[in-house]
């Protein structure tokens, strides 16, 4: 479904026809521009297709979980174990689970089938695994499914506490499945919530879910989990790192997260290298540094009719490295420390469509070094800098969007050299180019201009409305687009037709 329509009684009597021209001040560019008509016909697109969703809901990850053969559960060392070898390699986070244990670390590992929360706690000690009160469990251990295992911690479970000062946390190499039920990592001290303190260099418990592995959770709370530490950084589903996916040779871990609420974690949620997760229907609110963190070569990704806002450190979601082919449809995402929505990192043909993104503290969507991809149909709306910001990135094509009431540009496309930053050139590449086209839509009563564009390779306009000029000169574009306003606003606002500004290229030098 799409989002309402907003009522902008800004727009009332400020209609572009009758909006003054006025020209911005010349910049410097490599290029000279020429503006020129364009076919309408090439521009024309049919609203995008987007994924079924009404397959994905708690009663289909009910019917997953395998019940056909009972697990065992054992208690081991969390030594030479391949699920834990990332949180015990170096003497440092060895050091944290013995100083927690007081002795050689241990975990609770499932092998075998299927158990639940109920089954560890007939299983083990209360000083391992312990019922408070009716449905209700700590974890004073480190619990790990193994290949080829399950847990279900279902609705029988009012609550399962991982015990923050026990340093325990979950760990998914097979199948784990949390539904109608809540996962809290606790803080014993003070029989509550393991809330963030000491800015995420303290351990708080985690879950992470490894390769070959697949992840449920289904109408659920998960509160408090995640610290700034390698994959442990709230719920994460991630591919073993590069040398143990060498000898392991895992598939790509997978899971659904729907209807379920995710609050105060280092990051809500986090994947890499992860495929055809789908995340649907939450709410995460509160998160430290990210709400929705996709990473690295991740793909087919389904992020849709989430609710995201009150990120603390950076942006509500983001894409970042290489997540491809995947759909970020129906969101909201606001009152994040910066921006919305971020598209980042030579991430490619995805579709952002039907968002609402607002008052965001920095730009409403965000789209850095990352090509070829399309924005539908998007609300984005009195967010503290751009409405939508394009950086470093070809073929971005902007449809039916509204940019609206933010206070710096509607659209702002620009390049920028990143050579002189601490950014990896070989891990993440970048040409200083951008080209994009904008059809339909409406830009109004943002507060710099409606369009600013500098050094493009190409820009194409039609059908685009500009309403409620923020200053009394009337409509102002800017960059490259300032210097040919004139040109630009006859062709597209008087003749109604479709503008293509693109360089001219200078005459090779003759003897």
């Amino acid at each position: 479904m799409q989002p309402n329509g907003l009522a902008l009684p800004l727009l009332l009597g400020a209609l572009w026809l009758t909006a003054p021209l006025a020209q911005a001040n010349p910049t410097q560019h490599q290029f000279d521009y020429r503006v020129r008509s364009a076919p309408a016909d090439e521009l024309h697109m049919e609203a995008p297709q987007l994924p079924d969703l009404s397959g994905y809901t708690k009663e289909a990850v009910l019917a997953k979980i395998p019940r056909e053969k009972r697990g065992q559960v054992v208690v081991r060392r969390m030594l030479r174990e391949d699920a834990l070898k990332d949180f015990t390699g170096g003497n440092e986070r060895l050091r944290e689970w013995i100083e927690r244990q007081q002795g050689m670390p241990q975990a609770i590992f499932i092998e075998g089938g299927l158990v639940t929360a109920q089954d560890l706690a007939k299983a083990l000690p209360d000083s391992q695994f312990q019922e408070q009160e009716p449905g209700v469990y700590i974890a004073r251990l480190p619990i790990v499914v193994a290949q080829g295992a399950a847990l279900h911690v279902g609705k029988e479970t009012r609550e399962l506490r991982l015990s923050q000062e026990r340093g325990s946390f979950l760990v998914n190499d097979g199948l784990m499945f949390l539904t109608d039920t809540r996962v809290t990592a606790w803080r014993e001290a003070d029989n509550g919530p393991a809330t963030m303190r000491d800015d995420g260099k303290e351990f708080r418990p985690f879950l992470v879910s490894w390769g070959g592995s697949e992840l449920y959770i289904a109408s659920s709370v998960i509160t408090s989990l995640g610290y700034d530490n390698s994959k442990s950084y709230g719920v994460s589903i991630t591919q073993y790192t590069p040398n143990m996916h060498a000898r392991l040779k895992r598939e790509e871990p997978t899971g659904w997260l729907i209807d379920s609420e995710f609050v105060d974690h280092w990051y809500g949620f986090y994947c890499y290298e992860a495929q055809n997760v789908v995340i649907k229907g939450n709410t995460y609110r509160d998160n430290i540094v990210y709400g929705i963190d996709p990473h690295d070569r991740s793909h087919g990704l389904i992020i849709a009719e989430n609710k995201v806002f009150g990120t603390k450190k950076k942006h509500g979601i983001i894409i970042s490295r290489e997540v491809n082919d995947s759909w970020i449809i129906n969101n909201e995402s606001y009152d994040n420390k910066l921006s919305g929505v971020v598209i980042d990192r030579n991430s490619e043909r995805n579709l952002i469509a039907y968002n609402r993104v607002h008052g965001n503290h920095s730009d409403g969507i965000t789209l850095y070094e990352s090509g070829d991809n399309l924005l539908w149909g998007n609300q984005v709306l009195g967010n503290r800098r751009h409405g939508i910001r394009i950086r470093n990135s070809e073929n971005i094509r902007l449809y039916e969007n509204l940019s609206a009431m933010n206070q710096l540009t509607g659209v702002y496309g620009h390049i920028r050299d990143l050579s002189d930053t601490d950014r990896d050139l070989k891990l993440d590449p970048f040409d200083t180019k951008v080209s994009m086209i904008i059809v339909g839509g409406t830009l109004a009563g943002n507060g710099s201009s409606p369009i600013s564009i500098d050094s493009p390779l190409s820009v194409e306009l039609y059908r685009v409305k500009m309403l409620a000029p923020s200053k009394s000169t009337g409509i102002q574009l800017a960059g490259i687009l300032g210097e040919k306003q004139d040109e630009i606003l006859d062709l597209m606002l008087r003749q109604r037709l479709p503008v293509l500004i693109d360089p001219i290229e200078p005459e090779p030098m003759t003897n």
